[in-house]
């Protein structure tokens, strides 16, 4: 079955554009062009994915994402015609799992999509780890997909957006090396550029609040010019 997307655009020129795009490459895409009653849409088809405008006609897109995102599992990409840093942190903080700057370039989009896609199917399987109606558990860890939540022991762990989707990553990948370019060609849709250190930050960030040690970290390990590698074991 093609996997369904909402768009939620009240340029219909545009709209009409993009959703021809998706269709041609497998997609079932649907349309939505107002934003008060964009909430009531997504909960009742359940699309696979959204793309949701900032700007739109009774409801900003933030206000949206806002609302939907506590009872809805779905992947959310925001798309803007406003160029502003802020607007993609406000975005994301909202429960956005993307944010692409208007004028949207057809292929980029497409390639974001198909990443945050791979990513709502992510699996894996054996060597200790149990998956379990889109959870999975190594010891005293489990992560949770359908709720977004991480928990170690009987402690939420507290994660941004970001940091869930790159935790989730790894752990749907545990024992297997990813690189910095896997990483970034599966969260953002693009390779990595030898510049960008996000990354980096992130799995720093994550060490902490899982309770590794940055000295000699056992639970998401640094295999040195390859990449990072999660830990089956080290759980308990």
């Amino acid at each position: 079955m093609a996997q369904h997307i909402l768009i939620v655009e009240d340029d219909a020129r545009l709209a009409e554009l993009i959703a021809a795009y998706l269709t041609k490459h497998g997609y079932q895409v649907s349309l939505h062009g107002r934003g008060d009653t964009a909430p009531a849409v997504i909960m009742d088809t359940r699309p696979d994915l959204v793309v949701l405008d900032v700007m739109l006609p009774g409801k900003e897109g933030f206000d949206v994402c806002r609302d939907v995102r506590p009872h809805y599992g779905g992947r959310i990409l925001m798309m803007t015609a406003r160029d502003e840093d802020v607007d993609e942190i406000l975005g994301l903080e909202l429960g956005a799992d993307d944010y692409l700057a208007k004028p949207v370039e057809p292929r980029r989009l497409l390639a974001r999509i198909r990443a945050l896609l791979r990513r709502s199917g992510a699996q894996s399987e054996g060597g200790g780890v149990v998956v379990e109606n889109d959870s999975i558990t190594f010891g005293q860890f489990r992560i949770s997909q359908a709720t977004r939540e991480a928990l170690l022991g009987d402690e939420q762990i507290e994660l941004t957006t970001a940091e869930f989707d790159l935790l989730w990553l790894l752990a749907t990948h545990a024992g297997q090396v990813l690189s910095r370019d896997d990483i970034m060609s599966e969260l953002r849709g693009i390779g990595f550029d030898g510049l960008d250190r996000s990354i980096d930050a992130r799995i720093s960030r994550l060490r902490r609040k899982l309770g590794d040690n940055p000295d000699t970290p056992a639970r998401i390990k640094t295999v040195r010019g390859k990449g990072y590698l999660f830990s089956r074991s080290d759980w308990e």
